[in-house]
């Protein structure tokens, strides 16, 4: 079995493939000054209760965008399931072209996510991540990483509104019933769910005249299902994305390791 982790800065998901085939996952809040046995004991936890045999791993492939978290992920791998993590970072081997500057600043999970993405559906694609900042990433059709954008998750925003604005309370991110809310709490709703899914169509449409080219829109992360309802441009969520690209740059590297 492999397992795969992908560390980010709101929740770690983690997940483990026999083969090709995704057979559990788990998403844990990110805690920066959580220990590796803690983490460790939370994982065999979670296989425990999947019925997995945590020795059958063999091997643990890592996407982090936490460095100060790196070190207790690599004790936990070597500690609780006996292998040395793979951690994914630009000098990867993806089989992926970046042709940003410098890629060394592409985070781990933007390139992974690009990976899947041109396996399951193609180039040329925007993939787009809802993650604690909402990212957006295009590949061309020669199957390169040309770059994105970068913007405040919704969560972010959330936040910002309560914190800021003292008689505004803080609400819970859902699809109101109707655009024009008749209460506080339904104008915020209104205004981050409606607002939000305008921010991501208005980049995307800016994002395929750029491209030049019949392009395909993949969603994921947390809130993805939630935006990609009230989207006009998003095709599909995958909320296995990350899992999976992490898998196949496992498997082109595994002969190396």
């Amino acid at each position: 079995m492999l397992l795969v982790i992908d560390v980010g800065n709101t929740n770690t998901s983690l997940g483990v493939f026999q083969a090709e085939n995704l057979i559990a996952h788990w998403r844990m809040a990110t805690v920066r000054y959580r220990t590796s046995d803690e983490y460790g004991v939370l994982a065999r936890q979670m296989f425990s209760l999947a019925a997995l045999d945590y020795k059958a791993v063999e091997a643990v492939v890592i996407a982090s965008v936490v460095p100060p978290l790196n070190r207790a992920m690599l004790q936990m791998s070597e500690d609780y399931f006996g292998h040395t993590a793979i951690f994914i970072d630009n000098t990867t081997d993806t089989g992926l072209p970046i042709l940003y500057e410098p890629a060394a600043d592409v985070g781990a999970d933007r390139i992974v996510d690009a990976v899947a993405a041109v396996a399951r559906y193609g180039a040329p694609c925007i993939v787009v991540d809802f993650g604690t900042a909402t990212t957006f990433d295009a590949i061309n059709s020669a199957g390169e990483y040309l770059g994105g954008v970068i913007t405040p998750g919704i969560t972010i925003s959330s936040d910002a509104l309560f914190q800021r604005a003292a008689k505004l309370p803080r609400v819970e991110i859902k699809k109101p019933p109707r655009v024009i809310g008749s209460s506080t709490v339904g104008s915020i709703q209104s205004g981050l769910y409606y607002g939000y899914a305008g921010l991501v169509d208005g980049i995307l449409r800016r994002m395929i005249a750029e491209l030049g080219e019949e392009t395909r829109i993949v969603a994921t992360g947390g809130l993805a299902s939630l935006i990609a309802e009230a989207s006009e441009l998003v095709e599909t969520v995958d909320d296995t994305l990350t899992l999976e690209g992490l898998r196949l740059i496992y498997e082109r590297n595994r002969s190396k390791t």
